[in-house]
């Protein structure tokens, strides 16, 4: 059989101005400005859509200090995506900006690496460099989403559904995975995490939030290596992504679609 193919969107809904020298471990650009979009993904098919990740609510952006645009997950609804039939939901990670909300989604199962859990509940994060991504709320919520049996824990990659597949690479967290799916222009590889940027991957310049160098630099060759071409790789929060794709749905939410890059 032929492998579906699958439609891919990308939904921002914040950004934050930051310094360069904030989203790369090695820069020779000091005080330059930038700025950090945030996404969240999703994938659709027929009748079906699945969900990466969830975003984060309007507290958790006053507290952060980030600028606000909209609940990543009432946009969806705007958009035409009944919630109650989005059955799986992709956690790459259990970051604030990419696991909370949960709560919208009462019907959902989560799918999370079994090690992200360990590692956002275990000792590391005593440290505060090591929980600073974290919010407890959110760690909870997936707790009670676990006892509610709605929590699928992973080890490793593994097939969501035939043209898509999601692969544990770590680095930037424990239990950080990324998600590979087949497209009308081939298979492209929302990275999440593993690379905020593409330059972080291209200059091979992890982001500076990290539990493990090694494993974000291995990360950063699967993603290279799952990916169709260099041009179907999706940075977790770079803002080229609102260049490079359509915009598609209805207007002012912000939906890019990952199958139609514009011609350069």
């Amino acid at each position: 059989m032929p492998t579906p193919i699958w439609e891919a969107y990308a939904l921002r809904y914040a950004t934050v101005q930051r310094r360069r020298q904030e989203n790369f471990i090695a820069d020779d650009l000091h005080d330059q400005a930038s700025s950090m979009d945030y996404f969240v993904w999703f994938l659709r098919s027929g009748d079906e859509t699945i969900l990466v990740d969830t975003g984060f609510g309007e507290e958790a952006a006053r507290l952060r200090k980030r600028t606000f645009l909209r609940c990543p997950i009432d946009a969806l609804a705007a958009a035409g995506v009944r919630l109650e039939d989005v059955k799986d939901t992709i956690i790459t990670h259990a970051h604030y900006d990419h696991a909370g909300n949960t709560r919208k989604l009462p019907q959902t199962s989560f799918h999370l690496q079994e090690r992200e859990m360990a590692f956002a509940t275990g000792k590391e994060m005593r440290h505060a460099f090591m929980r600073r991504a974290y919010d407890p709320s959110d760690v909870c919520d997936l707790v009670y989403a676990n006892f509610q049996e709605r929590l699928a824990f992973h080890e490793g990659a593994y097939e969501l559904r035939p043209g898509i597949t999601v692969h544990w690479v770590g680095g930037h967290t424990r239990g950080l995975q990324i998600v590979r799916v087949h497209t009308r222009r081939g298979w492209i590889v929302l990275a999440s995490d593993a690379s905020h940027y593409l330059e972080n991957l291209r200059k091979r310049s992890p982001f500076p939030i990290v539990a493990d160098a090694g494993e974000m630099l291995r990360a950063f060759e699967l993603v290279e290596t799952l990916a169709e071409t260099p041009d179907h790789i999706i940075a977790g929060h770079d803002p080229i992504t609102t260049r490079l794709y359509k915009p598609s749905g209805p207007e002012g939410l912000e939906i890019y679609s990952l199958s139609d890059p514009i011609s350069t």
